[in-house]
Formats: C-alpha cells, sequence, structure tokens
C-alpha cells in the first residue's frame, strides 16, 4: 500500500526533475513520488513559504532556499533581497513605481532593516556612513551584461543629488552626464538594449556639510570594434542612430547623411531600430546635456562632422589590383569618399594613399608598399576606430573638466567621497575576442575583492582578535587571477611580449600560452594543432577565447601614414583629439604601450582606490535571456548565484559580525547609554566599560563577542544601539533646552514686568490728555457734521435737477443727430438708386437700339434678296443673317461686360496697391540717392557731374550770364610764379583718393554728407564732423539757412557756443544720447513702422553734436513727425538762422577742441 501524508509546502530531491542537483517543483504541475522515495522529502521551513527580506533570515540555508525566495519576491514584483548589507536585485524588465521622490523621502536617513530592501537604502548609508564616519565610500555594482547595473548606477546618482539637499548646478552637470556617456558607449546587445560597452568609475566629491561639490569619470576598455562591426541582431553605440533619427535635415544635408539603412557600419547587425528606445527624444536629450555640460556649438557641430566621416569611410569600396606581381588595391571613387574627406577638411587622394599604401621607413628612407583588399579595410577599420576610440576620450575629459573641482588648499577643508563602480559583466558570447579577455580579467578582480573583504579579510580578523569562530570554506579564484595576470609569464604578459616583436603572430602567442600554461588546471588548451582557440576556468565558468586578432587589437596602434593624414589636416578639432599621437612625430614616434597594459594599470589604480574605501555591494541578477518581464529562468539565476557565492556570503554573513568599533570608538559613541561614563581617553579599562555598556543593552545571552582591541557585533546589534543612542541624546537635548529656555523666560518676564508698570504710569496720563481733546473735539466735530448734512442734501438736489436736464439736452441732440442722418443716408440711397436706374435704363435703350438697327437690316436684306431668289428663300437667308447678327450683338455684349469687369477689378487693384505704397514706409535715403544720385561722379563742375533725373532737365539748360560770372568768381586765383617744382605727390585729389571714406572725391559739393570724409574712431568727432561741414555750407552760402524760425525762451541762445561744444566732448555724452535715439526709433518701429524710416537714427545724429534742453513746440514736433528734414545739421542751427561770427566759431572751435578735425 501507500502511505499518503498531506503537507503544505515540501522539498524533495528527485533526479527526474533535476537542474544541476536542485529540483524545482512548480505550483501548477502534480508529482507523484512512490514509497521508496519518500525518504527525499523535507518538510519546508515558513521562511522559505513566504520568504523573507533579508535572506540571512532563512531557515533552509540551502542553494533551493534562496532560489525559491528570489523567485516569490519576484513574483510579487519585488525586486531587492538583502543579504546582510549586500542587496540583490533581480532586473524586472520593466518600469516600477518604486523611484518616486516619496520613495527617496522615505529611504532618508535610515539604516538597513528599516525599510524594505531597496537600492535607496544601500545609497543612504553609503551617504550616512561618509558623514558619521568621515570615510570614503563606495558601491561596487557587479553582475551579468544586462543585469542592470547601468540602471542602478543612475538610480543611485539620483538619489545622492536629491539627499545632498542643495539642487545645485554641479548636481545637474553629474546627472547630465549619464546620457552622453550612454549615447558614445552603449549599445544594443543580443543580452542588452543598453549595454555598457566601456566600464566607468564615478567618483562623486561632497563637502564638509554633505554636499555635492563636483565628481570625476574615470573610462575603462571601450569596445572600439563595434564601430565597424557588430554580431547579428546587434546595433553600433547609440550616438548614430540618434544623431540621424533626430539631427535636423538642413543640418544632415551639409554633412552628406541619409538614413541608418544607407550606412555599412550600422546594418552589420541587421538591426537599425531598438524596441523601447525612442532615438529621436534621446537626440534632444543629448544635446540638452551637452549644453548643460559647456559643449559649445562649434564642438558639437565638430563631434557631429567626425561622426558622420566615420559612417562615410564605412561606405567605401576597394577593388583589387596587381602592379609588379604584388597584390595591391584602389578605393573606388564614391560621394562618401568626397565627404568623408571634406568632413575631414583633408584631400580627397591622401584619403585614397593612406588606406591603400603602407610607408615604411628603413635606414632613414621611406618605402611604399601597396596593400590588398583585406589589409586595406583593416586600415581604415583602424582609423575609424582610432577616430571614435580618441573622440570618446576627448568627451570624457570634456564632462570632467565641468563637473571636476580640483580640491582646496586649505588643511582644513574636508572632502570625502563615494564612487560608484559600473563595469561591464562577465561575457561569454559564442566567439569570444580580446575585448572579452579583457572584460572578464576585470570581473575576475572584482570578484576578488569581493572574495577578500567578504570572506578572507573578515575570518582574519576573527582570528586575529582571538573571538569564537568556526571556518567558512568558499571558492576562491585567486589561481585564475594569478594564471591571468599575477605570476611570472602570465597570460597578458605573453600576449604583450608577443606584441612588442614584430614576427609575432598569433598563431606564435598561442604557442607561448600553451607550453607555459597546459598544465595549469584553469587553462584549457586546444584539441589540436588546427584549433586557433584557447579556454579560461573563470569563476562564473569556462570560456573559450579566438586568438585571431589578438596581438592587433592588443597592440592598438596606428600606422604612420595615418597620423601623417590626421597631421595634415586643416581641422583643429581632430589634431586635438590625435594630439598625443600627432605630437611624437612620425619619423621620431615612440612604441605606444599596449592596450591590456593600459588596461591592467587602469585596473591596478581601481582596485588601490576601492580599498581605502568602506565597500557596499549590489549584485544584479538577470532573470532570463529574453528580456522579457515576469519571466524567471530557474536554471539562469542559480548559475549566477553560484559563481557570485551568494550561499557562502549568506552563511559568512549569518555567522559573522559586520560591526565592529574599537573600544575607544565604541565608548565615546555609546557611553551616553550609561550614566557617569567618563571619556574613552581618561580611562584605564576600556574593555571592561564595553562590556559594562554591551550587557546593559544587549543582555548577556545575545550573539557579540568581544576581541582583543574591537567588539564584535550584528546589524541588528548596531541598529538597537544606534535608536537607544539617538534617544538618550534627544532626552538629554530636551533637558538642556527646557533649563536654557526656562532661564531665558524668566529673564525676559522681569524685564517685560518693570517696562510694563513703567508704560502703565506714562500711558494713563496720556489716556487722560487725550480724552479732554477727545470730549473738546468732539463738540466741534458735532457742529461740522451737522452743517456738512445740510449742505450735502442742498447740493443732491441741486445735482439731480442738473442731471435731469443734461439728460432730456442729450437726448434732443441725439435725436436731432439721428433724424439729421437717417434723410442724409435716404438721400443718397434715392440719388444712388436713381444713378443705377439711369445707367441700367441707358443700357437697355442702346440695346434695343442695336436689335432695333437688326431688325431693319433683316427686312432690307429680305428685301434685296426677292429679287434675287423665292420669297421663301430670301426670308430665311435674312432670317439665318439676322440670327448671326444676334448672337454677334450677344457677343459683343458679353465682351463689353468681360471689359467692365476687368476695368473695375484693375481700377480696385491700382487703388489696393496705391493704398499699400501708402501705407509702406518711405525710405528717404533711398529717395535722396534716387534724385540726386547724379551729383556722385566726377566731372567738369561741382553739382552738374552727370545727367539730372526726370524732371530736372530743365536745369540743364541754365542760361549763362550771371552763373557764369559767379562760377568765374568761384574759381581759384592764380599763384604767383614760383621756382618750379614737381608737386605731383602733394595733389589733393590723389590724397582724397587714398584717405577719403565711401565713394567721396576730391571735387567740392554742395549737400551734406552721410559720413565723414575722413575716419574717426570716437563717435563724437564724427557727428562734430557732419555738424562741421554743414556749417560750412551754410557759411559758404550753399545750403539754405532753416526757414521755419522758432523761438525758445529757455536761455539757450545765451549759452557761448564754445561752452556748448565743451559739453559735447565727452563720449559718454554721445553715447547716451544715440542709445536714446536707438531706443526711441525701437519703439516707433513697433508701433508706427511708416514713421521709423522717417526718423532715422543717421537724419538726427548731426544734431547731438551740440548738447542743448530745450522744450519742443507743436510745430518742431509735426516737422520731425512729417520727415520735414530740410536740413541735416546741427539742433542749435536748425532751430533758428545763426549769423556769421556764430558759424565761424562753431567751425573754428571744434578745429581748436577737436585735434581729430584739425
Amino acid at each position: 500500500g501507500f502511505l499518503f501524508v498531506i503537507l503544505s509546502f515540501v522539498w524533495t530531491d528527485l533526479p527526474a526533475s533535476v537542474v544541476n542537483g536542485i529540483f524545482f517543483p512548480s505550483p501548477t504541475q502534480e508529482h507523484w513520488i512512490s514509497p521508496q522515495n519518500a525518504t527525499s522529502i523535507k518538510t519546508m521551513h515558513p521562511t522559505s513559504i513566504h520568504g523573507v527580506e533579508d535572506m540571512i533570515r532563512l531557515g533552509d540555508l540551502n542553494e533551493a532556499g534562496i532560489l525559491r525566495n528570489l523567485l516569490i519576491r519576484y513574483n510579487e514584483r519585488v525586486i531587492y533581497t538583502y543579504t546582510g548589507s549586500i542587496l540583490v536585485a533581480v532586473n524586472p524588465y520593466q518600469l516600477l513605481p518604486i523611484y518616486t521622490p516619496d520613495q527617496i523621502r522615505l529611504y532618508t536617513n535610515k539604516k538597513i532593516g528599516e525599510m524594505p530592501p531597496h537600492i535607496f537604502a544601500i545609497a543612504d548609508n553609503c551617504y550616512f556612513n561618509m558623514q558619521r564616519n568621515n570615510k570614503d565610500q563606495c558601491c561596487i555594482i557587479s553582475g551579468e551584461s544586462g543585469a542592470g547595473k547601468t540602471e542602478s548606477t543612475k538610480l543611485i546618482l539620483q538619489f545622492l543629488a536629491a539627499i545632498s539637499g542643495q539642487h545645485s548646478w554641479i548636481e545637474q552637470q553629474v546627472l547630465e552626464a549619464t546620457p552622453i556617456l550612454e549615447a558614445f558607449g552603449n549599445a544594443k546587445t543580443i543580452r542588452n538594449d543598453n549595454s555598457s560597452r566601456f566600464g566607468k568609475y564615478i567618483d562623486i566629491h561632497f563637502n564638509k556639510r554633505g554636499a555635492i561639490e563636483g565628481a570625476k569619470i574615470e573610462q575603462y576598455l571601450l569596445e572600439k570594434s563595434r564601430v565597424c562591426r557588430q554580431a547579428p541582431d546587434e546595433r553600433n553605440y547609440h550616438i548614430f542612430y540618434c544623431m540621424l533619427k533626430g539631427m535636423a535635415p538642413e543640418m544632415k544635408a551639409k554633412l552628406g547623411l541619409g538614413l541608418a539603412t544607407d550606412y555599412s557600419y550600422l546594418t552589420m547587425g541587421h538591426c537599425t531600430e531598438c524596441d523601447g528606445r525612442d532615438d529621436l527624444s534621446d537626440y534632444s536629450s543629448i544635446l540638452s546635456a551637452m549644453k548643460v555640460l559647456m559643449f559649445t556649438e562649434t564642438e558639437n557641430w565638430e563631434i557631429s562632422k567626425l561622426l558622420a566621416a566615420i559612417l562615410h569611410m564605412g561606405n567605401l569600396r576597394f577593388e583589387a589590383r596587381t602592379y609588379d606581381n604584388l597584390d595591391a588595391c584602389v578605393v573606388v571613387r564614391s560621394p562618401d569618399l568626397v565627404t568623408a574627406a571634406s568632413l575631414m577638411e583633408v584631400e580627397p587622394k591622401d584619403v585614397m594613399v593612406c588606406l591603400t599604401t603602407r610607408t615604411l621607413i628603413t635606414r632613414g628612407e621611406s618605402v611604399a608598399t601597396p596593400l590588398n583588399v583585406e589589409q586595406g579595410l583593416d586600415v581604415r577599420d583602424a582609423f575609424v576606430k582610432g577616430i571614435y576610440g580618441r573622440l570618446f576620450v576627448w568627451i570624457v575629459e570634456k564632462i570632467n573638466a565641468a563637473i571636476f573641482r580640483p580640491p582646496s588648499s586649505e588643511t582644513n577643508i574636508i572632502r570625502k567621497s563615494i564612487g560608484l563602480l559600473d563595469i561591464f559583466g562577465f561575457e561569454n558570447f559564442f566567439v569570444n575576442s580580446f575585448e572579452q579577455l579583457c572584460i572578464n580579467f576585470a570581473n575576475e578582480n572584482l570578484q576578488q575583492f569581493f572574495v577578500r573583504h567578504v570572506f578572507k579579510l573578515e575570518q582574519e580578523e576573527y582570528n586575529l582578535e582571538d573571538i569564537s569562530w568556526q571556518h567558512i570554506e568558499f571558492t576562491d579564484n585567486q589561481d585564475a587571477l594569478d594564471m591571468i595576470a599575477n605570476k611570472p609569464m602570465n597570460i597578458i604578459s605573453l600576449i604583450d611580449e608577443e606584441s612588442k616583436f614584430p614576427k609575432g603572430t598569433d598563431a606564435t602567442m598561442l604557442y607561448k600560452l600553451n607550453s607555459q600554461h597546459k598544465l595549469n588546471s584553469n587553462y584549457i588548451p586546444p584539441k589540436n594543432s588546427y584549433e586557433t582557440q584557447f579556454g579560461i576556468q573563470h569563476f562564473a565558468g569556462v570560456v573559450l577565447y579566438e586568438t585571431r586578432g589578438f596581438l592587433e587589437k592588443n597592440r592598438d596602434s596606428l600606422h604612420t601614414d595615418i597620423i601623417q593624414l590626421v597631421h595634415s589636416s586643416k581641422n583643429k578639432f581632430i589634431k586635438q583629439i590625435f594630439q598625443a599621437d600627432v605630437a611624437m612625430g612620425v619619423e621620431t614616434r615612440k612604441r605606444s604601450p599596449t592596450l591590456s597594459s593600459q588596461f591592467k594599470r587602469s585596473l591596478e589604480m581601481l582596485m588601490r582606490t576601492l580599498s581605502v574605501c568602506q565597500p557596499f555591494f549590489v549584485r544584479c541578477i538577470k532573470p532570463n535571456e529574453l528580456k522579457k518581464p515576469m519571466l524567471f529562468d530557474r536554471e539562469l539565476c542559480i548559475r549566477q548565484l553560484r559563481y557570485s557565492g551568494m550561499m557562502e556570503t549568506i552563511r559568512i554573513r549569518r555567522a559573522g559580525y559586520p560591526i565592529r568599533y574599537s573600544f575607544a570608538e565604541f565608548v565615546d559613541r555609546y557611553r551616553v547609554l550609561m550614566p557617569g561614563v567618563k571619556p574613552a581617553h581618561v580611562q584605564e579599562d576600556l574593555r571592561g566599560t564595553c562590556q559594562q555598556i554591551v550587557l546593559a543593552r544587549l543582555g548577556k545571552h545575545d550573539d557579540w563577542q568581544i576581541g582583543k582591541t574591537k567588539i564584535f557585533l550584528k546589524d541588528h546589534h548596531d541598529m538597537q544601539l544606534e535608536i537607544e543612542r539617538d534617544k538618550a541624546i534627544t532626552d538629554k537635548v530636551i533637558l538642556i533646552q527646557k533649563a536654557v529656555r526656562g532661564l531665558k523666560e524668566r529673564t525676559n518676564f522681569l524685564r517685560l514686568r518693570s517696562a510694563v508698570t513703567f508704560i502703565q504710569k506714562v500711558w494713563r496720563g496720556y489716556q487722560s490728555r487725550k480724552n479732554y481733546q477727545i470730549m473738546r473735539s468732539g463738540f466741534l466735530r458735532l457742529q461740522a457734521v451737522y452743517r456738512s448734512r445740510k449742505h450735502y442734501r442742498s447740493y443732491r438736489m441741486t445735482r439731480l435737477r442738473v442731471t435731469l436736464i443734461q439728460a432730456l439736452c442729450r437726448g434732443f441732440l441725439i435725436r436731432q443727430t439721428f433724424w439729421r442722418r437717417l434723410r442724409a443716408v435716404l438721400t443718397i440711397q434715392a440719388y444712388t438708386r436713381g444713378m443705377i436706374a439711369r445707367r441700367l435704363c441707358q443700357r437697355l435703350r442702346a440695346e434695343l437700339q442695336r436689335r432695333l438697327e437688326a431688325e431693319r437690316q433683316r427686312l432690307a436684306e429680305e428685301e434685296r434678296l426677292r429679287n434675287q431668289m423665292t420669297a421663301r428663300r430670301a426670308k430665311a437667308e435674312a432670317e439665318r443673317k439676322h440670327q448671326e447678327r444676334l448672337v454677334q450683338l450677344v457677343q459683343q455684349q458679353e465682351e463689353r461686360e468681360r471689359e467692365e469687369k476687368e476695368e473695375a477689378r484693375r481700377k480696385k487693384e491700382l487703388l489696393e496697391q496705391m493704398e499699400r505704397e501708402k501705407e509702406a514706409p518711405v525710405d528717404h535715403s533711398d529717395m535722396v540717392d534716387r534724385m540726386f544720385g547724379f551729383l556722385g561722379n566726377a566731372g567738369p563742375l561741382p553739382n552738374q557731374d552727370g545727367q539730372a533725373p526726370a524732371g530736372f532737365e530743365d536745369l540743364e539748360n541754365i542760361p549763362r550770364g550771371e552763373e557764369a560770372e559767379e562760377e568765374v568768381l568761384n574759381e581759384a586765383l592764380p599763384l604767383p610764379d614760383e621756382e618750379e617744382e614737381d608737386l605731383s605727390e602733394y595733389k589733393f585729389s590723389k590724397f582724397a583718393a587714398t584717405y577719403f571714406q565711401g565713394v567721396s572725391t576730391h571735387t567740392y559739393i554742395r549737400r551734406p554728407l552721410k559720413q565723414p570724409l575722413l575716419f574717426h574712431e570716437d563717435e563724437g568727432d564724427q557727428l562734430a564732423a557732419l555738424a562741421v561741414w554743414i556749417t560750412v555750407l551754410r557759411f559758404m552760402g550753399d545750403l539754405p539757412e532753416p526757414k521755419c524760425q522758432i523761438v525758445i525762451n529757455d536761455g539757450s541762445e545765451k549759452i557761448p557756443v564754445m561752452t556748448k561744444i565743451y559739453e559735447t566732448l565727452g563720449k559718454r555724452t554721445y553715447k547716451r544720447e544715440l542709445q536714446e535715439l536707438q531706443v526711441e526709433g525701437e519703439v516707433r518701429r513697433r508701433s508706427f513702422n511708416h514713421v521709423q524710416k522717417r526718423n532715422s537714427v543717421r537724419h538726427k545724429l548731426v544734431s547731438l553734436t551740440l548738447k542743448r534742453k530745450s522744450k519742443i513746440t507743436e510745430e518742431v514736433t509735426r516737422r520731425l513727425t512729417e520727415g520735414d528734414y530740410g536740413l541735416q545739421g546741427n539742433s542749435m542751427l536748425e532751430d533758428r538762422p545763426t549769423s556769421n561770427l556764430e558759424k565761424l566759431h562753431f567751425i573754428i572751435g571744434n578745429g581748436i577742441l577737436r585735434p581729430a578735425l584739425r
């Protein structure tokens, strides 16, 4: 028979349902168990049934219990779980409403365990541990590609920016660095739509108040090969697709860009779209972030030019050729070649030579060797990778220049930091190359840091402190790390060594690796001599690496031809990003360090930085490979939990003591819990004091231990002690506040009582005097009120009567106006209808006359035809011609109507055009130029140089007589005969042609100048020169005096001319009045556009020369409004005629006081 036992939840272990030794039961499936296997059934602990927030509290401490706990919480959309202070985050692949500002406030200043697990809790503890312990913190976020490391980093940044409480510009800059780095360093891969293809360490700096004051970003190993090739269903970096989607069409036209499908570098993975990403809006976010981080418009344009050049370079095509029995190639001429060359500002032929030949320098001589098609493609890809890699480094340096603040030189200024490490996750693809080796090497270092911090250092400290402890076994990856990079003849050093040999190949490198490490258990040699792969047993599993291309990628160097091409470019930006390469020169260029050595050195610096910080760990778990929400792949998750050492971590966190204080630190921090305990520096038995405090607060039987120099506590012990400490400090603070407030209030009370007594005495006397005055003034006011009431009633009666009379008069006037206008309207209507009726009658009479004439013609025609044919035929023929004439009359009538309509339309358009021309602003300058432009050419007579315009022809035929005599008088007198001298070099015409501005010549003209003859830097000198010229014209009689004589009695006419000139010498005077004129011009341009043209600033420049305050009369205002600028002279000379003496004083005064005019 069978034994039936009813259990709610059980564990069982059946071979048919085991995945790597663990059975995963499903609640929707039935599993029949035979009596032979009944012994494998185990009752499930209650903590495994419902799940726990901290896996240290799990009753079933095994892999199945850990996995089930994560599964239960994941199905409930709870993605965060604690393992002590380590946070396990399962990627939900969807947006959850748990990152709002309210959540940030909930997790602020809370210890781990007070609130449900959250990434904000880790960030909060980082921040407050930094402030409390005055020690740098770091948060190491690890996990596979696609596990959510980048998003976790952004959430921690968001929390730190919010919790610092400053909301400053630097915080916004730190946050805005993320979109730029993601655009240039992230791409869609098979496992992740936003995979970071580089590592970054963000060091956020805080001042002593806890506010963010700067940051610095370090980048590691950008995957440059992705620019040139991508695996199926993968994309290039986001920035290319965002630029092609979001850039304005006119800018794309300048760069020669089209769609993403047009470029070879973007279509290798056959994937140009990414679900869940909006490239258009992302491009706008990138541009706004660049503005925040101080990228200029020129720099943005130069970056776009280089990105566009990369795309065009990818479309280049090579054709094979043979020269002198050597394989060679040529670049097919195409628009992409010309566009790429123009964007890099180099010659297309230089690009072709650089991509198809290689220059070798031997014994001081350079030899050009042709390249085949494959080598040409490699050179092109190396050039493109070099451009993009150096551009990325420049962008990171530009961001650091904006957000990094150097530490202050003052010794008392303390600046602490929180570091966020978001580095590429462990990678194992179908084909793994040199990049995967470096990435997995970095993950080995981080795993060793985790192992060392969580297991090694902790257990070593327990042994040193001589506390009761049972050693916990754990997986150590130190052997694999030694083989890769630490011990002599390691893999990295062998690859570097082979890269330095000129004849070193990937095959010789693999041979050396096999011969050196084939006996190492962590090294997997190739199965035969034909294979080009080797394997490494990493902490996360075995990874096979394809060695083809290893050395070329490790050398990471550019040929001298490429450096020479960059050096010949006219583009300063591309020279700037290649500055380090170009600076070495072509001939003396040293061998640059290999990529692996650079990466190893950067990684060592990173590990040193992390070792001096207090670390927090976030383990990101990827629930499935399909990137779908609410799908939990148990096999994938258990593999990640295994290689991350989560089982051992839970064990050591459960048994260990994560909180430890030295005796002095513990006494100084928690002595407030026991009254009478003195500070640590005045005590002798610190160990005994610590024991007393712990026994009093935690009890004797609780799990805490005291070592030789430190006391070891659990997480909940630290939380309990902190809560009690806060309570004790709060009680003491309240007591102090109570005493201080009592003393303060007592002092205030005594001072107020004496002040009140004195005020009462003074007030009573004042109140008695005031009451008497009130009573006296009350009677006077009563009399005044009675009289006012009487007058008010009289006024109201009068006002009512006046209002009634006004209403009757206005009604009468309005009715009169209405009837008058009504009669006028009726009269106009009657005349208009009569005119229309008469016109219609005339048109109908004319029509009747034409028809009668046609009828007479018909009768005459019929009578004429009767003599030639029968009467019937004659009548029919006459009727036919009559109808033709009627049709012709109808056509003529229609033609007349059309002509009338056309004439009416033409008149209407003419009226509209005249109305538009009437409303259009008048440009007096153009009008004057059109009318008097003929005076500008040199000729025999002044002012009669060219042909007169239309309407002025009669002025050319001036009768000679007095005019001729006047011209003769104007001619210069002959000079007395002197010694013959060559004066050709001193002719005034030659001076005028050399130095005069504009079209001015040496010929004397009788009109004002538009600009001074000579150039003056000072605005006052320019205005004074124009005013002096107008004064000279008036003085010579070539320009009339003002016709409008206005008398202004403000005393200005009594001020001497020289005084006025002195007042105008300062530059500020002209600048201020010019600004007033310009402001006035702006106002007039907005309100009355036609007035602005007439009152142009040029017409008023000269009037500023003599500064004068006056009240402008209505006549002057009218002239200014109507544009009556008879003269463009000085304001004083415009207002009234001046004597010749005043003109002479004005001319000579400006010559004396203004050296530039002499």
